[in-house]
């Protein structure tokens, strides 16, 4: 392959350093695919902030740098895990089909091994970081990095390999999940579930005759600009799961694209449907919704189908929120619904929507036996972990606290300090406050 000066100069234009192979008009074919996919990572990368933003903005202030710090430190302590045991437990060599037993803390390798490394460890800090929204306001912060741990060592990556090594169980069956609506998304969405069924609701957020009382984030500007962040990195997110700067990056990118407008569109048509208000917060859930059913299928269905997939995608994201709130579990950002749930039905839609393939029962049945598995694998691992961690550190901080907002109790600082001067809650009088 031959590549022009002006293709250079592009790649350039993101700070990206290569080498020249051959000639000085000519780039090697090799160098190519690992620019595109180290680019992809580093634009998933840009979801972290876009979590940290939307999911700070749906709660409340006293708690705006604690949902901060789950997020940061997510992507650092998942780094350091995902290396060290993760990826070699899904992408190290797999004789069962169950489980890698190789590539544990990656030292020496040829330099695509490293790329991959990359580009994989931000899809295992996203599975993490969408259980931190769902658990907001509540959490002892410790006992959430521990989950983090779990997350991304063992339970992520041993579902991850079972779908995407190409000796996985699920992968030998014909499971298609392209970029991860199950492997990634639901994933992250059923420990959510898991983590709020065993802490229980905000304080105030359910009445003792079931009522419902809302309890709004501070900042729907964060939640807005989260969103876009969020959609931006879903670009890296599937079309960087090519692992080659193809000729169908357009034709993944434009399902990608349509599947997130459609989702916020679906949600919002929903939400006017039952005689709701057109709020923020379910446009933004809408878009991401769309964004998460088309990961599966982005690069196996057609644009009409993937704007269908997204419509369906938003709708469900809203309907997923009011299932929850009558189940009485509370999830301060709608993150099982939004990445469980649509994950699941995205998967599905792949299998549904395959192109030249569409409707074939056997492939529906392979899609649903890789949800059932997911949910089956997730949710009995992370219930048991949360719960061991609910019997050790504690998983949940007391009333006290919760009232008083974890920025103050589980950091010592205030997001706002300059709204809290008269306040009692105040880092200078935290030693006092730890008495009480």
């Amino acid at each position: 392959m031959r590549v022009s000066k002006k293709l250079a100069m592009v790649l350039c234009g993101f700070g990206v350093m290569f080498p020249v192979i051959g000639t000085a008009d000519t780039l090697d074919e090799k160098v190519i695919h690992s620019l595109w996919v180290l680019i992809a990572g580093a634009m998933v990368f840009l979801m972290q902030p876009g979590f940290a933003l939307l999911e700070s903005g749906m709660s409340r202030s006293k708690n705006a740098v604690n949902v901060m710090m789950k997020n940061y430190m997510d992507i650092c302590v998942g780094s350091l895990l995902f290396w060290l045991l993760g990826y070699g437990l899904m992408f190290g060599n797999s004789p069962t089909g169950w489980i890698g037993t190789d590539l544990f803390g990656l030292a020496k390798a040829p330099d695509w091994d490293f790329n991959l490394l990359f580009f994989q460890i931000m899809f295992a800090a996203t599975a993490a970081t969408i259980v931190s929204g769902a658990m907001a306001e509540r959490t002892n912060y410790v006992a959430y990095l521990i989950g983090t741990c779990g997350i991304t060592a063992i339970i992520y990556p041993i579902y991850g390999g079972w779908a995407w090594n190409d000796h996985g169980w699920l992968k030998q069956m014909g499971f298609i999940d392209f970029a991860g609506s199950t492997v990634v998304h639901s994933v992250g969405g059923w420990c959510a579930l898991a983590a709020i069924m065993l802490l229980g609701p905000r304080l105030g957020r359910f009445g003792a005759n079931g009522e419902v009382r809302d309890l709004p984030g501070h900042n729907l500007g964060y939640v807005t600009i989260g969103g876009f962040l969020l959609w931006f990195g879903w670009f890296g997110f599937n079309g960087g799961s090519t692992l080659a700067a193809g000729t169908n990056l357009g034709h993944i990118l434009l399902n990608t694209h349509m599947a997130g407008a459609a989702g916020a569109v679906g949600a919002l048509f929903l939400s006017y449907m039952l005689r709701k208000p057109a709020l923020m917060a379910n446009a933004v859930n809408g878009s991401i919704a769309g964004l998460v059913s088309i990961t599966a299928g982005c690069a196996s269905m057609e644009l009409p189908y993937a704007v269908l997939t997204g419509a369906i995608g938003g709708a469900i994201s809203v309907l997923g929120v009011m299932l929850l709130e009558r189940l009485r579990l509370d999830d301060v950002v709608g993150a099982v619904s939004v990445h469980g749930i649509c994950g699941a039905w995205g998967t599905l839609a792949a299998g549904l929507f395959l192109i030249g393939n569409m409707y074939n029962p056997h492939q529906v049945i392979v899609q649903l036996i890789g949800i059932s598995a997911a949910f089956l694998w997730v949710f009995v691992t992370a219930f048991t972990l949360y719960w061991l961690i609910s019997k050790t550190t504690g998983l949940r901080v007391s009333a006290m606290h919760e009232q008083r907002g974890l920025d103050i109790t589980e950091h010592g600082e205030i997001g706002y300090p300059e709204f809290s001067h008269d306040s009692a809650y105040s880092s200078e009088n935290l030693k006092s406050l730890e008495k009480l």
